[in-house]
């Protein structure tokens, strides 16, 4: 309302007293800056009253001036807004996050309330505002929240909010995944060593039965089975005792 008035160039009524005229003022200028005071104090007013609630109006109709009009409504309103002070601050102190939502949506829900305190003129630090978020997480964020109280360089509230969107970025594939990256890795690659195992670890009688001798033709008796070869045959020595018999020839 006082923006609306200021565009209109009204405002200056609000804290101006009603300007009266001596007996017998015959003064054009001063007799037609009265008249263009009241028709300004008209105006004002009016379009104070028409801004207000149903209810209210018929309470403020009866004001006679708008400067009385204003004065009233600021002490209405700056109770209550002594009452919105006590009503945030209680919000913030017991806000608390929980596991049932996200950790970015409840900062972005603190980020508000903090905008509120500011806007009541209560301004706090950004190291109180990062503490504050630090200490709010929820209980599943016990060891990260613990981690953050310990690091020693000092962090802005950007920093932070960025760190928490990583950190539950990771909480997310984690609960996807079901385990630990590392250890997901690991189980897929032991089956391969599984069944590496499974093809040497076999024993001698399977070995065997595996890697069965071909049958071939010996070139010394010129039989052929399967298990024979010409380093086994018989016939070997008595070819050797042939060829001896030949040379000694």
């Amino acid at each position: 309302m006082l923006f609306y008035l200021t565009t209109l160039n009204l405002a200056k009524v609000l804290h101006e007293d009603a300007p009266t005229l001596k007996e017998g003022e015959t003064d054009k200028q001063i007799v037609a800056a009265v008249e263009a005071w009241k028709h300004s104090d008209f105006l004002c007013k009016n379009y104070i009253l028409n801004g207000l609630d149903n209810t209210m109006y018929n309470v403020y109709s009866q004001v006679k001036t708008t400067k009385k009009l204003w004065e009233s409504l600021e002490k209405k309103y700056k109770a209550e807004d002594v009452g919105m002070k006590k009503f945030i601050v209680g919000k913030f102190l017991d806000y608390k996050m929980v596991d049932s939502k996200t950790v970015t949506s409840q900062v972005q829900e603190l980020q508000i309330i903090l905008h509120e305190l500011h806007a009541e003129k209560m301004e706090l630090s950004e190291s109180f505002q990062v503490a504050a978020i630090v200490e709010k997480l929820p209980p599943s964020w016990k060891d990260f929240k613990n981690y953050l109280k310990h690091k020693h360089k000092e962090m802005g509230l950007e920093d932070l909010i960025v760190r928490l969107k990583i950190e539950e970025d990771n909480h997310v594939f984690e609960k996807k995944v079901g385990k630990h990256p590392m250890e997901s890795k690991a189980n897929l690659v032991e089956p391969k060593a599984n069944k590496k195992r499974k093809h040497f670890g076999e024993g001698p009688s399977q070995g065997k039965n595996k890697y069965k001798k071909f049958a071939r033709k010996c070139y010394i008796c010129n039989k052929q089975v399967q298990g024979h070869s010409a380093k086994d045959c018989h016939l070997k020595e008595q070819s050797k005792e042939n060829k001896s018999h030949v040379i000694e020839e």
